[in-house]
């Protein structure tokens, strides 16, 4: 551990210790350090709860940065920069190999979230069962229909930059043609690049969404967000939208934020985890 870093970790405990806080943008990570510092920090990152549940404006946040449009489907998205690095070299790589990554969806904060979630429990756009969520009158039911393959606002891992999008939002289309070319390629792949596949086939036993071949998550940040969420994280604070009363019904942080593939749980290096 460097020097700085052990001074940082001494100064954060006594403040903390006296009852201290940490500014909004000490809680979002390290972009104050210098390159040289970064390198020494062993990814020394500090994150608030109001990061974990999406509650800021990555266009804003100097730890995001702008997805050029060669890479996405569209303009306007927004990633991590540590994660938009990894992606871009495995981009390349794939790209070596006749394999195009195309992001339909990357950063979604709690009010992106919140307009999807609502407009599906709404019945304003269609469940991918086809069903409109207001037909459902029993809302726990509704919610756990809406559940299959959207987050509640407050706790997708879109809001943490580290997660994209792929290509499709249709298992179906990884399974033939192009489609399953990508895919195998991912699956043989992308570990290299520190990605993996969160929700992958519930046939292992695990709870909460459906299987997303489409979705891909950056393993060095997002793990670390992964337990911060687990231990600061409650459902009683999913809250501020259309059916968030079925948060602490349906055990949203236990099913379903941590109801990802056990690869995508690995170990990382040192971690301090702050909740405000």
């Amino acid at each position: 551990m460097s020097i700085m870093k052990l001074f940082y970790v001494l100064t954060l405990a006594i403040w903390f210790a006296c009852g201290g806080t940490l500014p909004q943008d000490q809680a979002m990570g390290v972009e104050g350090m210098d390159e040289r510092e970064m390198a020494e920090s062993d990814s020394l990152d500090v994150w608030s709860t109001d990061y974990i549940m999406g509650k800021f404006e990555p266009s804003v946040d100097t730890n995001f940065t702008l997805v050029d449009k060669m890479y996405a489907d569209r303009e306007g998205l927004y990633l991590r920069k540590d994660t938009y690095r990894a992606f871009k070299s495995m981009y390349e790589k794939a790209h070596m190999k006749g394999i195009k990554l195309v992001i339909r969806s990357a950063t979604r904060n709690f009010e992106y979230q919140k307009e999807i979630w609502e407009n599906k429990w709404n019945g304003t756009i269609p469940l991918e069962s086809n069903v409109r969520g207001n037909t459902i009158t029993d809302e726990t039911i509704r919610a756990q229909e809406i559940l299959k393959y959207s987050s509640m606002p407050g706790s997708s891992r879109h809001h943490w930059g580290t997660d994209l999008d792929l290509n499709a939002f249709n298992n179906a289309y990884f399974e033939h043609g192009k489609g399953r070319e990508i895919y195998t390629w991912l699956q043989e792949n992308a570990a290299t690049f520190d990605f993996c596949q969160p929700y992958s086939s519930k046939d292992t036993g695990r709870p909460g969404y459906h299987e997303e071949k489409w979705h891909w998550s950056y393993i060095p940040i997002a793990n670390q967000l992964t337990k911060s969420a687990k231990l600061y994280l409650t459902d009683q604070m999913i809250s501020g939208f259309l059916g968030a009363e079925q948060a602490p019904k349906l055990s949203i942080v236990q099913n379903y934020v941590m109801g990802i593939d056990t690869t995508c749980l690995i170990d990382t290096s040192q971690t301090i985890l702050i909740s405000n």
